[in-house]
């Protein structure tokens, strides 16, 4: 064996020894899922609502983001939390800040695998 050939074994395999034990931490990826950003009667709170729509427990997090009366006001939510597999949530509320809420303008929501 040529020393050139030995030596790009040797590097091979110490580079595949620092990769390898790296890839049981990698996080797992998420999913999107189906979220509702309302705007309650008063229309001075939001209740966000998602659903984890995988086959098992996850750890979600929606983010909504409102219109107000009000120029350049909109608030906007994220909620984190886990949720059990097949349910509907609601993830957390959202207060206008005095303003009244007018019109979802953006929002996403997925889920991870514990």
């Amino acid at each position: 064996m040529h020393w050139h050939s030995a030596v790009f074994r040797l590097g091979l395999a110490i580079a595949l020894g620092l990769v390898l034990p790296g890839l049981e931490s990698l996080p797992a990826l998420a999913e999107a899922v189906p979220f509702k950003c309302m705007i309650l009667p008063g229309a001075d709170v939001a209740s966000i609502l998602m659903t984890n729509a995988m086959t098992s427990d996850a750890s979600c997090i929606v983010t909504c983001k409102f219109a107000t009366t009000k120029y350049d006001n909109n608030p906007q939510i994220t909620c984190a939390k886990p949720v059990p597999s097949g349910k509907e949530v609601e993830m957390c509320r959202l207060t206008s800040g005095g303003d009244r809420l007018v019109k979802l303008t953006g929002g996403h929501a997925d889920c991870a695998r514990y």
